[in-house]
């Protein structure tokens, strides 16, 4: 392989991008933003057959053969196959998992020539050099990269059919959430909310982590919709500074909000955390359990209508976050509490089934990616004879 760095000011050709998925295409078929700098003097030029990859994204499979001429930014590199070497196999060479190790050793200083900072994602051409790989016969090598053409574009339509369902399912999801709240008379999220603990945001600053410290909220330490908190993932402040914030102290069965520019992400208090506290970017919402259900209160933040209802108060501003009014002002469908227990029953079994399905259906697709890796290696390292599989 060669690399190639021509530049030719004042030449017209498409500006092309690399994608994981789709090889080398015109830009414009990726993104509506304008095909064209002020300038592409110092735009790297590809001919038709040569390879280009990106190096910040070389190990994501960021790389593919161009199919026309073009110009590439100065973040990928160019390389011409010589002769008697098809660019596709090579291509798929430098997508295997053997190849990414290679790459790995060199980043952790094992093996000759060049290395690469392992503080950085950039992999010069410098480095592939030193790379030593057996390369078949031209006749061998078109043969693999035929054959994984065929069986790649297979994996991939696959993939894709799963994608979309998981589509599907998240939108049937939202739509489920939102026909079961539906009909029902509306009040404002503060009337619901115990007067003696009205609602409020947490400590300005927490300080460094203390040993035997209270444990607080942040809006990164909810990571699902509504799930109660573990004691022992959350971060600790100390009692001293804790003691300052008792308006926002937290008991078991709390719902916490986060407001800041995370804002919408909702947890339950479990019991085991009472006695915790909050960030400034988070609300504690201490419902009254003679009016509400928490878990409908929980359903009913999470839902379409109250994140459209963030979105629309909050458009405009400089910096995008809730504040503390717009939630108390948040509208929340008010039936009898019988009722608000059945919904949310439905919802906690309904949504519950529908998330396996999108469990399933991801572990699907991450076990059809494993396997398309796994057949490229094999096929380009000769571990199967492509002849026998056609």
């Amino acid at each position: 392989m060669e690399k190639i760095d021509e530049r030719f000011p004042g030449i017209n050709l498409p500006l092309m991008s690399v994608s994981q998925t789709r090889g080398v295409i015109r830009r414009s078929e990726l993104t509506d933003a304008p095909s064209r700098a002020e300038s592409l003097d110092n735009y790297k030029l590809c001919r038709a057959n040569d390879i280009v990859f990106n190096k910040m994204s070389i190990r994501a499979g960021a790389m593919g053969v161009a199919a026309e001429d073009g110009l590439v930014t100065y973040h990928y590199e160019v390389m011409r196959p010589r002769q008697g070497i098809d660019p596709h196999f090579i291509t798929y060479l430098m997508k295997s998992s053997w190849f990414t190790e290679e790459l790995v050793k060199r980043e952790r200083g094992i093996g000759a020539g060049d290395q690469v900072n392992v503080r950085t994602t950039e992999v010069p051409f410098s480095v592939l050099k030193t790379i030593d790989a057996y390369i078949p016969g031209y006749d061998e090598q078109r043969s693999i990269a035929e054959f994984l053409d065929g069986e790649t574009a297979r994996i991939a339509t696959l993939i894709e059919e799963q994608l979309r369902l998981i589509e599907l399912l998240r939108e049937r999801r939202i739509v489920m959430i939102s026909e079961a709240l539906e009909g029902h008379e509306m009040t404002r999220l503060r009337r619901l909310v115990d007067h003696e603990r009205p609602m409020s945001y947490g400590i300005l600053q927490c300080g460094d982590p203390v040993d035997g410290g209270i444990p607080y909220i942040g809006p990164s330490d909810i990571t699902g919709e509504g799930v109660s908190l573990e004691r022992n993932a959350l971060r600790t402040t100390a009692p001293e500074i804790a003691s300052a914030y008792q308006r926002t102290v937290l008991s078991g069965g709390d719902v916490v909000v986060s407001i800041g520019p995370a804002y919408g992400k909702v947890a339950v208090v479990a019991d085991e955390l009472t006695g915790a506290n909050l960030t400034r970017d988070m609300v504690r919402v201490a419902l009254r359990p003679d009016l509400v259900d928490t878990r409908f209160v929980v359903w009913a933040l999470l839902s379409r209508h109250t994140s459209e209802y963030w979105d629309h108060q909050i458009m405009g501003a400089t910096f995008r976050r809730l504040n503390l009014g717009t939630l108390a002002r948040t509208p929340i469908p008010f039936p009898p509490i019988d009722v608000q227990r059945r919904i949310a029953q439905f919802l906690d079994e309904r949504t519950s089934k529908i998330d396996t399905l999108i469990e399933e259906t991801e572990r699907f697709v991450g076990l059809s990616r494993e396997r398309c890796s796994a057949l490229i290696t094999a096929a380009v390292t000769g571990q199967i004879d492509v002849r026998e599989m056609a």
